[in-house]
């Protein structure tokens, strides 16, 4: 694994946030200032297909990239605000209901954060 690599893995591992790429190249350019657009892109790839982080893709907002560990989200319809939920794992009782084994599952609730509800 290259070194930008293992720095964005421990950017996105360390952070609440869900970055977007060019959040993350940014905050990477604070401390490697030779860094450019397209390596954090490639690398973010890679970490992707490696399931090493995972793409969070939400309708009208750029793509966001987050740790691997089991929780859903929240997404405002309004503002685009994400925000971690966590329900019970749903992985049994989908596959019970499609009688297949679920490798994996994203759950985005929709819904309007408190501030999109007072305006």
């Amino acid at each position: 694994m290259s070194r930008y690599a293992e720095l964005i893995l421990e950017l996105i591992n360390q952070t609440t946030k869900h970055m977007t790429a060019e959040q993350i190249f940014l905050e990477l350019k604070k401390t490697e200032p030779k860094v450019v657009q397209a390596t954090v892109y490639n690398n973010l790839n890679t970490l992707c297909q490696q399931g090493l982080i995972r793409k969070l893709s939400i309708e009208n907002s750029p793509d966001r990239y987050d740790k691997i560990r089991k929780h859903d989200h929240l997404v405002c319809k309004k503002c685009g605000v994400l925000s971690d939920i966590s329900f019970e794992d749903l992985t049994k009782q989908l596959e019970k209901q499609l009688g297949e084994e679920i490798l994996s599952y994203d759950l985005k609730v929709l819904y309007l954060c408190s501030k999109c509800r007072k305006k």
